[in-house]
C-alpha cells in the first residue's frame, strides 16, 4: 500500500523518520508531499495513493476524485473540520483523527497566553497571579482535562462543564462541575474554551454568555474561531472595559481589536495549539499507526465519518 503525507506545513524531520519506520516496518511505501504550494500538487501526488495523512490540508471532495485508490485518510491531529466527511463516505474513504495527541501542547499554549496577560506582557508593570483565580472548563475532553491537572498546580479554583460527562466523573477528579454553560460563565474569572466547532456551537459563545463574566474576566479560545460569535464578543467588549480574550487564532474582527482594544487580547500569528516537537511527533505517528492497524486488522476505532 502506498501511504501519502500531504503537508503543506511539514512535519519534523523527527517525525516524519518515525512515521517512515511505522509504514515501512508494515511493508507499506511512504511517500512525501510537503510544503506544496498548489491545490494541483495535491491532486497529482494523491491519484494513486491508497491511505493519506494530513495536517490542516483540506481534503475536500475535488481531492478525493482524484484519490481513486484511496481507503483511509487521517488527520494528524483532533480536530477535523478540514476533511469534507460526506465526501469520504460518499466514496467509501474511512476519514479518522488522533485525538489527544496534541492535548497537553494546546493546554500548556493556553496557560502561556493567560500568564502573559496577567504579568501585562512582561513590560515592566504590575501584574496579578493566577492562584485563587477561579477557572472554568467548557468541555471536559482529552485538552480540558490537561488544563485543569495544570490549572490545580497553579493552585486555581478548578469547574468544568460538559453535556456529555457525569457530573460524578468530574467531581472525582477533582474539579466542581457545573450543570450548564451560564453557571460556569457566571463562577469563573478564566474560561478555557476546548468545544468541537460543529452545527451546535459554531457562534454560540458570544453575548449572552460573556455578559456574565466577573469582573476581569478572561476568556482564552484555544478550539476554534467559529465558535465564537464575534458580533457578540464585539458588544460585550464595548459594554464592558474590564474584558480579556486570548485566542489561539484569530478572529475576523482581529482589525477592529487592533483598533479599539489594545492591551485587553492575544492572538497568535497563526494556530499554535499542536505546534511542539513532541505534538508534532505524537499526532503523525498516530496517523500511522492507526493507518497501518487498519490496512492489518480493519481496526475503524478512530473512524469520524458515517
Amino acid at each position: 500500500m502506498k501511504v501519502l503525507v500531504a503537508t503543506d506545513k511539514a512535519f519534523a524531520p523527527v517525525a516524519v523518520a518515525k512515521i517512515r519506520d511505522v509504514t515501512e516496518s508494515e511493508g507499506h511505501e511512504l511517500v512525501l508531499l510537503e510544503n506544496y504550494k498548489s491545490v494541483s500538487e495535491l491532486l497529482a501526488a494523491v491519484a494513486d495513493a491508497d491511505a493519506l495523512i494530513v495536517r490542516s490540508d483540506l481534503v475536500t471532495a475535488e481531492v478525493l476524485d482524484s484519490a481513486r485508490k484511496l481507503k483511509i485518510v487521517v488527520r494528524a491531529g483532533a480536530g477535523y473540520d478540514n476533511l469534507d466527511l460526506v465526501a469520504c463516505t460518499a466514496r467509501k474513504v474511512i476519514a479518522m483523527n488522533t485525538p489527544g495527541q496534541n492535548s497537553n501542547a494546546v493546554a500548556e499554549l493556553a496557560f502561556e497566553m493567560m500568564l502573559y496577560q496577567a504579568r501585562n506582557g512582561f513590560a515592566g508593570k504590575s501584574g496579578s497571579e493566577l492562584r485563587g483565580k477561579s477557572i472554568g472548563i467548557h468541555a471536559y475532553g482529552n485538552v480540558g482535562r490537561y488544563v485543569a491537572e495544570i490549572a490545580k498546580g497553579f493552585g486555581m479554583k478548578v469547574f468544568a462543564y460538559d453535556p456529555f460527562v457525569s457530573e460524578a466523573e468530574i467531581r472525582n477528579n477533582g474539579i466542581t462541575p457545573c450543570l450548564s454553560a451560564e453557571e460556569l460563565y457566571s463562577s469563573c474569572q478564566y474560561v478555557s474554551l476546548h468545544i468541537p466547532a460543529n452545527d451546535k456551537t459554531k457562534k454560540s459563545i458570544g453575548y449572552d454568555l460573556l455578559k456574565l463574566m466577573p469582573e476581569n474576566a478572561v476568556l482564552i479560545n484555544t478550539a476554534r474561531k467559529e465558535v465564537i460569535n464575534e458580533e457578540g464578543l464585539l458588544k460585550i467588549f464595548e459594554d464592558r472595559h474590564d474584558l480579556a480574550y486570548l485566542s489561539d487564532v484569530e478572529p475576523d474582527c482581529k482589525a477592529l481589536f487592533e483598533e479599539k482594544y489594545k492591551g485587553r487580547y492575544i492572538f497568535t500569528a497563526k494556530k499554535m495549539g499542536a505546534q511542539t516537537e513532541e505534538a508534532n511527533i505524537n499526532a503523525g505517528v498516530a496517523a500511522a499507526r492507526q493507518i497501518a492497524d487498519y490496512f492489518k486488522t480493519g481496526n475503524e476505532k478512530f473512524k469520524v465519518n458515517n
